[in-house]
């Protein structure tokens, strides 16, 4: 049976609504939504934030592909390693140009729990399965 990897586990404070949580819990979910061992996301997660500090949509959007896929092999998230590169790197570049790099600011933008969701999903390898990774923990805090 596949245990579920929580926002504590990955040592992210998700006590109120804070940015620097959610940033990290939305990376994490992202990583964790993909068809590849939740193990290994987690990996990624810690590698791409904790090692690489790349823990704002600022200095992600600042990393080079190259660079994201890089990191992405250092924890064997080899799979989906340039696709994933790509849309986290999108990904960036939407929340800073759209929500002045908050995911704070998508709440804000948002009207309700499923308007959030919807622009959530609409970000490029954002799926079903990521919304309710990142929501299973994030709802309390935010919404």
């Amino acid at each position: 049976m596949r245990k579920n990897i929580s926002a504590q586990d990955l040592q992210i404070d998700l006590e109120g609504p804070n940015e620097e949580g959610l940033f990290k819990w939305l990376i994490a979910s992202f990583l964790m939504g993909k068809r590849i061992r939740a193990e290994i996301a987690a990996q990624a997660y810690r590698v791409i934030v904790d090692e690489h500090q790349r823990d704002t949509s600022c200095k992600l959007a600042n990393s080079t592909h190259r660079e994201l896929v890089a990191m992405l092999g250092e924890a064997h998230y080899v799979r989906y390693d340039e696709t994933t590169a790509a849309r986290l790197l999108a990904l960036a570049d939407r929340l800073n140009n759209e929500y002045g790099g908050k995911v704070l600011g998508m709440v804000s933008a948002s009207t309700d729990r499923k308007d959030f969701e919807h622009r959530l999903t609409a970000f490029e390898g954002i799926g079903p399965k990521t919304v309710e990774i990142f929501m299973r923990e994030a709802a309390r805090v935010i919404l």
